[in-house]
């Protein structure tokens, strides 16, 4: 099935999970932003995926909008994107239940996520958490996406989809576009300050950078970023993973190359590197702190912006699941 525009588009559910990382950020979403012109990006604040876990509502709530207000700060602009909370676009539930009778028990049962998380959380194994891949695939479907941007550990998921997706279409015809895993190009791939042979993780706070930290708070987590013995400033991450970490993070903030970092730090030490380091990061991440905190005051705006694209959304979603609903046999309203 074709998508209303000539663009392909692009899926992406955002899980709510509190601020972004300095990581996430350079890895990943600054490029997002040039995403926006050459593709139809959906992104959809996955809250109905948090609550596999328990949560505290009140701090849902106020991540979801935290989430939101942070990814326009970092550039998405509302009006190339459509934003929306999940949870206000009923379609993907009612889609993933219609799913949910295509998807083989087995299947989910082989979900490499669901092992883990059911060891993580053994005294809260729920039907939520194991059916997960079926809403997942509900979000993805119910647009009629072409791509989904996905790390590694979802790429099983996306799979899955496809191959839903598939045994849908085999007895119903066309219905469904068959979406891909789709890798954007990453920005540096940035590692923990405090084990630069681990990736930058909320699981690690001392060791991860959050976009919306105080300048005094990331000077203090760079002052204490691991480096070694040897003071010489140079790119190396077998023999020097922490500086070769740290030079990573001051090209990705400067737009300067490894050479000319290297030979800005030649004759000088870690503790005129590091300090360099964390102003670079500070400068970056300055106006786009601002515009989060006056994005985050201002909730009538952000209200009109998750509002306006779940209207979009549900415009485009309704589409997929009154045909959906048709082809398995039920009537119309």
């Amino acid at each position: 099935m074709e998508n209303e525009t000539a663009k392909k588009r692009i899926f992406s559910g955002i899980q709510p999970s509190g601020e972004l990382t300095l990581g996430s950020y350079m890895g990943a979403i600054k490029n997002w932003v040039s995403l926006q012109d050459e593709y139809e990006c959906i992104y959809c604040i996955v809250d109905m995926h948090a609550i596999t876990v328990r949560q505290v509502p009140a701090d849902l709530r106020r991540r979801s909008l935290n989430q939101l207000a942070q990814y326009i700060a970092c550039g998405l602009d509302p009006k190339k994107n459509v934003m929306f909370i999940q949870s206000h676009v009923p379609q993907h539930a009612e889609l993933s239940w219609i799913l949910g009778c295509y998807t083989m028990f087995g299947e989910l049962s082989r979900m490499t996520q669901f092992k883990m998380k059911s060891q993580q959380h053994a005294d809260n194994i729920t039907a939520g958490l194991f059916t997960y891949p079926v809403l997942m695939a509900a979000d993805i479907l119910v647009y009629q996406a072409n791509l989904v941007p996905v790390g590694e550990d979802q790429r099983q998921h996306v799979e899955l989809c496809r191959d839903i997706a598939q045994r849908f279409n085999g007895i119903y015809g066309d219905v469904f576009t068959l979406p891909e895993a789709f890798i954007p190009k990453l920005g540096a791939r940035i590692m923990s300050l405090g084990d630069p042979t681990s990736k930058m993780s909320k699981s690690d706070p001392d060791g991860c950078v959050y976009i919306m930290d105080k300048p005094e708070d990331i000077q203090r987590k760079f002052k204490r970023a691991v480096t070694d013995c040897d003071a010489a400033v140079k790119f190396d991450r077998e023999n020097k993973p922490g500086v070769s970490n740290l030079l990573s993070i001051y090209c990705a903030a400067t737009g300067k190359s490894v050479q000319e970092a290297e030979a800005e730090f030649a004759e000088q030490g870690y503790g005129v590197f590091k300090p360099a380091v964390a102003d670079a990061v500070i400068e970056l991440m300055r106006p786009i702190r601002e515009e989060s905190e006056r994005l985050t005051a201002d909730k009538t705006y952000l209200e009109s912006i998750y509002r306006d694209g779940a209207e979009r959304a549900q415009h485009i979603a309704q589409k997929t699941l009154s045909k959906v609903q048709r082809k398995v046999g039920f009537i119309a309203r």
